[in-house]
């Protein structure tokens, strides 16, 4: 196996048995990245001479006693809303066409200290307005939208150009791209890992996260990024349900089963217009979890009526309040579509926003209700695989249609609104081919027990179709570089 193939786990075992330099992870990658990039489009900006630098700073450390941990030497790449100091921070907007960032965001901060190699920024929809990222191109079918708005995350890491990434996710912007490129993503509890350097999209539902190759790679990420110290005081986020006054609990190791555990199905909302392949695969990798020994536990999810709208009620007009200066002062330079959703913000009324975090709270004690019954919910991620590029909505039997934006975002919305963790893991392809994704939602700061679910699904289920990076690259699909 090449060493850009490497899961974040193998890599780091081979790193730290010296068995394999962080210098030649970093040229595999490297040399996939030049190899594949001009047919996928995932980063907006490759830095391979910092990149390779890096990597040898982080050999020699290694090499003179000097390990950092599982992440030291590991190739990454991230979202381009995520600040970096001395790198542009464009959110693929022309009104940052000339932003510097003038420090390290947090995560990136973190990152850093963790020795982990930069490999570049990667693509996002505008500010990340956006569940397609239009820059970028499916890993598995070059015909198919990447998803959004951490497309170019998710692509990187599913054809070999990242071994992890991180993305964004306000209303399942991680979870929805990793879904349809075959990849593993987690949305954390909100405020758990820290937002602050992180261009916003709504402030109180924005969250940060992994996009990696497996549910370990991910718990391997996300105790980089949480560490042992205390929420940063600047981000407004720790103020909310994510607030942690205690280190992340650990996934409790276990000998591989779930006995015990109560997998919550939902009778209604996430089976709802769906497609029979998603329906199929997520059913099925559920019956793998009663397999395991999870107790399957039927249930209703609450309020179900209030999703969409308290959703946009929401992001909307936080959206619209953190664009108000350049709104006004420089509207060209925002794409057509972007621009026309933020000039619609201004036409909310505040009464409609108060009413939306009324729901919002209620929706979150229903959900805190529901974990009282199970301890995680597991459902499929997306209601339908990658739609291709210039397709517009989705037709669903019963003659409704819907837009491929709301039907994405359709699922995977009620964590954001809640601010439950939330981890979505490939299960399956459909017909044609491509990736499947189920999400697995647990209580907030019990990130634990979903990483415990996926690492045990993931330890009897997933087969070589689905081993990543895609077997299947845009190469090999007649799409030449």
């Amino acid at each position: 196996m090449q060493p850009y193939a490497l899961t974040l786990a193998e890599a780091a075992r081979a790193i730290a048995a010296k068995e394999l330099s962080p210098v030649e992870l970093a040229g595999s990658v490297l040399e996939r990245i030049e190899a594949l990039e001009g047919g996928l489009g995932a980063y907006v900006t490759v830095r391979a001479e910092a990149a390779r630098r890096s990597a040898a700073h982080a050999e020699r450390d290694i090499a003179a006693g000097r390990y950092l941990g599982p992440l030291h030497g590991i190739p990454m790449g991230l979202k381009d809303l995520i600040d970096v100091e001395g790198l542009p921070t464009t959110a693929s907007s022309r009104v940052r066409a000339h932003h510097t960032a003038a420090s390290d965001s947090t995560v990136a901060a973190r990152l850093r200290a963790a020795g982990a190699v930069l490999l570049g920024k990667t693509h996002t929809h505008e500010f990340a307005y956006g569940l397609t990222t239009p820059q970028t191109r499916n890993a598995w079918a070059a015909d198919r939208v990447a998803g959004g708005s951490s497309g170019g995350s998710a692509v990187a890491v599913a054809a070999g150009e990242a071994t992890f990434a991180l993305g964004t996710d306000t209303g399942g912007s991680i979870r929805v791209p990793s879904a349809l490129n075959g990849v593993v993503g987690l949305k954390p509890t909100y405020g758990l890992v820290s937002a602050h350097g992180v261009t916003p999209l709504s402030w109180s539902l924005d969250h940060v996260g992994p996009i990696t190759r497996t549910a370990e790679d991910a718990e391997l990420v996300l105790a980089a990024l949480v560490g042992d110290t205390a929420p940063n005081p600047m981000d407004s986020s720790n103020s909310r349900v994510g607030r942690r006054s205690s280190p992340l609990p650990r996934p409790r190791r276990t000998d591989g089963t779930l006995a015990g555990l109560r997998i919550g199905v939902p009778r209604n909302y996430y089976f709802d217009r769906v497609a029979p392949d998603v329906e199929d695969a997520v059913r099925g990798a559920i019956d793998g979890l009663r397999a395991l020994g999870a107790d399957l536990v039927d249930v209703d999810i609450p309020m179900t009526e209030y999703i969409q709208a308290t959703q946009w009620g929401l992001m909307v007009p936080e959206a619209t309040a953190f664009h108000e200066r350049t709104l006004r002062t420089s509207p060209e330079l925002y794409s057509p579509e972007v621009r026309t959703l933020l000039e619609a913000g201004e036409f909310v009324p505040a009464g409609d926003y108060l009413r939306a975090q009324r729901s919002r709270t209620l929706m979150r004690r229903a959900w805190a209700q529901l974990f009282h019954e199970v301890d995680a919910i597991a459902a499929p991620t997306v209601t339908s695989t990658a739609a291709r590029s210039d397709q517009q909505t989705v037709e669903w039997p019963d003659g409704t249609d819907e837009s491929v934006s709301d039907t994405y975002v359709r699922l995977s919305a009620p964590a954001n609104i809640t601010g439950v963790p939330s981890l979505s893991l490939p299960v399956g392809l459909d017909r044609t081919g491509l990736p499947v994704g189920m999400q697995l939602m647990g209580r907030p700061l019990d990130e634990a027990t979903i990483l415990r679910v996926g690492r045990a699904y993931e330890a009897t289920h997933t087969s070589d179709a689905l081993r990543r990076p895609v077997p299947a690259s845009p190469v090999a699909r007649g799409l030449t570089p």
